[in-house]
């Protein structure tokens, strides 16, 4: 059954420019975006309804030479997707769109099977659909509540506002279901309230223009010059012409009132104008045409521009919401996706960053959510870069020891809201400028990464790592329900650690963490910092409901700082009484100890491939164990470190993160972590698709590429013998094997060290090979030492 406040189409729908674009920043968003388009060409004919769908093809302008890049790296994107996105001359793109001023136009790029449709004919049909399958569609029907019991949704709670045939108005019913999908659009954040789950968006006032007909013809492309924030499409001989403005106006944030249905703001022609005068800059016609009408109408926007999706905290609540402008084009896909989700417990892609319960406790605050809200609509047309930093709402969640790295230099960059050290600009004196990475890798680069990663690997550094998520499973049944969860064996004595994977019932990897033993009755599992609400609820949904095993985050109760380097040990050593000799505290093994006055749990792993130790101690320690390690390891060297030498450090040893190199479209035989899985400890989730696994056809493979300078940013296309053979996962700059490295999942004949290949870097095809992995310390001697 679907419920609507008001008719169809009231809300957002009716008045959308309705242009879809399928070619996108991530891959799941395009297979999404490629699924919608796949539906529209067919969705008229099924239900014998015009969904007034236009492919029409678009064209996305570059009028800068940074523009031209990502065309390029765009272009190269829809490769490995079969999109048939071409790189046309401005020339070219004014044949196509003849009232195109092509001043200061580089190029284009031509994606034909875009185009445009009618909102609301698309909705009509797709109700039509939906009713041909036995869906009842009440419409002038207001949610006024939402019924939770015991965790779980039960009831919705409705009001008939207009006597509609399902009964007189004012006629409230309480409707039974225990799965309910709240797609409210700009209502959403309103409708989850009455379930006590936060939806974090923001209506924003978007705004076009649609002149009258000018005599243009029929069938020319959507086109959009993000370098001037606008985009145009054709409109009955006319155009429509709208933007992204620098200044977002947010609507609603009091509240949305109950009368706002198949209505419209006022026009604000003030905030506008810069947006028509960049318009008729590129399209000099607009200057003369007649303005039919200036539409503004409130769009849901989110913190992070992307959408929200999927199960919430209330079992049984599910989220559709939040979509940034792209709800037309998405629709398709992401109702598909959003099926696959409820009815096999999973979606069909790797959806983790459109996840609803991705959000961290702070984006409950209308005021942050709003201050990060606003920076993604004014930034919407940017050129986005990688590793390139969000800078609103900042600084939020803090280390203890932020004033001490901030008093080194530290550079921070952000991740779920923390404040994490990307690198210490003075250590920059010690880096190598030669190393530079060409064209967009050198953004956010400095050389102190090499300098951080060399003194890590020569003598020692001191990472603060505070934002790692910890979470503990503690509870009688909590060793039965980890073996149960886990793909290697976690039930082993206290102070025993363990990497392991999580898997899906298909054998994908879920999760990717450690998991340390702290008593019979209590694990500690730490992941990475943008992964702890994924992988507590992905626990938290697999735990048993018999009140035997309990999950807590415990992110925020222990500071953690990551002593690693050959001589790690002459440091530590002196500052406790515990022997931290290799025979005394072998890798993978934690144990309590002190590091001067301050209690730790010393945890034997890394992350880098060096010798070393984890030193969680409670938050109010953290400062005091900073300085102490620090006076210690001045003698020796020490280094303060950041996270881009991490990553540099972890590519050189081949260690995956997940949702780049890992997903939960990857089993761990295709990510080459086989050891990391116990076949012959019982069942567990996932086991059953892996005994079933044929011979791999695929494998991660690890590729250095001939020119140093060239680094890759992900995604890349990959080709052997001039074949398409995959893509990127992740890359980045070896200072100690002094390579570029990049990881690609690649036809198992073709992973085998020595295998010549390509990878496009921004339209060219940079020469590389397949490498034995890891690239350094092959038979893992440092980190046992």
């Amino acid at each position: 059954m679907l419920v609507e406040r008001a008719q169809l189409t009231s809300g957002s729908t009716f008045h959308s420019a309705g242009l879809v674009g399928q070619l996108r920043g991530t891959q799941p968003l395009t297979k999404m975006m490629m699924n919608s388009v796949e539906l529209y060409r067919q969705l008229g004919e099924e239900v014998d309804l015009d969904t007034g769908w236009h492919e029409v093809g678009s064209l996305r302008l570059a009028s800068s030479t940074e523009r031209m890049e990502e065309l390029r790296r765009q272009a190269a994107w829809a490769e490995t997707f079969g999109l048939p996105l071409d790189l046309i001359s401005a020339e070219a793109a004014r044949d196509l769109f003849p009232p195109l001023d092509t001043d200061g136009v580089l190029g284009a790029a031509l994606l034909p099977t875009d185009g445009y449709l009618d909102p609301s004919q698309l909705t009509l049909a797709l109700a039509k659909g939906a009713r041909l399958r036995g869906v009842e569609i009440r419409t002038e029907t207001a949610v006024t509540g939402i019924e939770v019991a015991n965790g779980q949704v039960i009831a919705v709670e409705v009001e008939n506002r207009a006597g509609n045939g399902t009964g007189r108005s004012g006629q409230r019913e309480t409707i039974r279901a225990d799965v309910v999908v709240n797609a409210g659009g700009i209502y959403a954040h309103e409708i989850g309230a009455l379930a006590g789950i936060s939806v974090p968006l923001v209506a924003m006032a978007h705004q076009y223009a649609i002149t009258k007909p000018a005599g243009l013809p029929s069938g020319m492309p959507t086109l959009r010059d993000p370098s001037l924030l606008v985009y145009f499409r054709g409109e009955s001989g006319g155009l429509v012409t709208g933007g992204y403005e620098r200044d977002p106006a947010p609507w609603g944030l009091g509240g949305i009132p109950a009368d706002f249905n198949n209505k419209l703001l006022e026009e604000d022609w003030e905030r506008f104008a810069p947006l028509f005068e960049n318009a008729t800059r590129r399209v000099p016609m607009l200057a003369d045409a007649e303005i039919v009408k200036l539409v503004n109408g409130p769009e849901a926007f989110t913190p992070d521009g992307e959408f929200i999706l999927g199960p919430s905290a209330v079992r049984g609540f599910w989220v559709a919401a939040g979509f940034c402008a792209h709800g037309i084009a998405g629709s398709g896909g992401m109702g598909r996706l959003m099926a696959e989700w409820i009815v096999n417990g999973q979606p069909g892609l790797d959806a983790w960053h459109m996840d609803c319960r991705r959000f961290g406790d702070q984006y409950r605050s209308r005021a942050f959510t709003l201050t990060r809200t606003t920076e993604v609509y004014a930034t919407y047309y940017d050129v986005k870069y990688p590793g390139q930093e969000r800078l609103a709402g900042r600084p939020l969640r803090l280390s203890p020891t932020y004033g001490r790295l901030s008093a080194l230099g530290a550079v921070f960059g952000e991740k779920s809201g923390w404040e994490r050290v990307n690198w210490f600009e003075p250590n920059a004196a010690a880096g190598d400028e030669s190393l530079r990475p060409d064209g967009w890798a050198s953004r956010e680069w400095s050389p102190a990464i090499g300098a951080e990663h060399r003194a890590c690997r020569e003598r020692a550094a001191l990472f603060d790592q505070t934002s790692f998520a910890k979470l503990e499973v503690t509870g009688s049944g909590a060793a039965a329900a980890l073996e149960q969860i886990c793909a290697n064996r976690v039930d082993r004595a206290p102070g025993r650690v363990v990497y392991t994977q999580l898997l899906n019932a298909e054998g994908g990897i879920e999760c990717d963490l450690t998991v340390t033993r702290l008593a019979a009755d209590r694990f500690r599992i730490v992941t990475g910092t943008a992964f702890g609400r994924h992988d507590l609820a992905w626990i938290g949904d697999h735990l048993p409901s018999d009140g035997s095993t309990r999950i807590e985050d415990v992110t925020s109760r222990y500071a953690c700082l990551c002593l690693w380097g050959p001589l790690a040990r002459e440091v530590l050593a002196p500052l406790t009484e515990t022997d931290v000799s290799s025979a005394s505290f072998p890798y993978l093994t934690a144990k309590e100890l002190n590091v001067g006055p301050v209690p730790c749990l010393a945890v034997r792993v890394t992350f880098v491939g060096e010798l070393g130790w984890e030193l969680y101690c409670p938050t109010e320690y953290g400062v005091t164990l900073w300085d102490t390690l620090w006076e210690a390891g001045e003698p020796h060297g020490l280094v303060a470190g950041g996270y881009r030498a991490i990553d540099s450090l972890r590519l050189e040893k081949g260690y995956r993160v997940w949702g780049s190199d890992v997903t939960p479209e990857q089993t761990p035989f295709e990510a080459g972590l086989g050891f990391a899985v116990s076949m012959d400890k019982g069942d567990f989730i996932g086991r059953k698709a892996l005994s079933e696994l044929g011979e791999l056809t695929r494998r991660l493979a690890c590729l250095v590429l001939d020119d140093p300078n060239r680094v890759v940013l992900g995604e890349e296309p990959v080709r052997v013998d001039g074949r398409l053979a995959g893509r990127v996962t992740s890359g980045g700059y070896g200072y100690s094997v002094g390579r570029s490295i990049a990881y690609a999942y690649l036809p198992v004949e073709s992973a085998q060290p020595g295998q010549r290949l390509e990878v496009n870097l921004f339209g060219d095809w940079t020469r590389a090979e397949v490498a034995a992995e890891p690239l350094y310390d092959p038979k893992h001697q440092r980190i046992r030492a």
